[in-house]
């Protein structure tokens, strides 16, 4: 579960500038060691954690090749990484070079099962208004199944 807290801050520009605004943002950013990782694809596959290391480790290798090259890499299921240039505007045609281009990123696509996983993905918002808000309203009590002069076992 994703826990998030709200935040706010005064905008300085756009339609609310001035207004004190709140957002959430998350609580911890929650982080997959690679051991534990290795630990996960180690319990649902028959490879050691030698096998899984080194696989990962040649993984990152050839990503950064191919990336290098200019080309795209597939990642099956995970989805895929391209190198992207961000442009720089350019008055004139001519003066549209190599050092034009702005610093390179590199871009992950998710594909459909990364992206449903993102969705499902469990969250919850700590936020104290609220809290205050509900606490002002009782919640309606439930009636009790109690018998009244019924039988006494005794």
């Amino acid at each position: 579960m994703v826990e998030f807290e709200v935040k706010s801050k005064k905008q300085t520009i756009g339609k609310k500038k001035g207004q004190t605004v709140y957002y959430a943002v998350p609580k911890s950013n929650q982080h997959m060691t690679l051991d534990a990782l290795c630990d996960m694809i180690m319990d649902e596959t028959s490879l050691s954690r030698g096998d899984v290391m080194n696989t990962l480790i040649t993984l990152g290798k050839m990503a950064c090749r191919s990336l290098k090259m200019g080309a795209s890499v597939d990642l099956g299921d995970l989805g895929s990484l391209r190198i992207y240039f961000p442009p720089k505007m350019m008055d004139d045609m001519k003066d549209v070079t190599a050092a034009t281009l702005k610093t390179p990123k590199i871009i992950f696509t998710p594909k459909a099962k990364m992206r449903e996983a993102a969705h499902a993905a469990e969250v919850s918002v700590d936020n104290p208004a609220r809290k205050k808000e509900k606490s002002l309203t009782p919640a309606p009590k439930e009636k009790e199944n109690k018998e009244e002069n019924g039988p006494v076992a005794g």
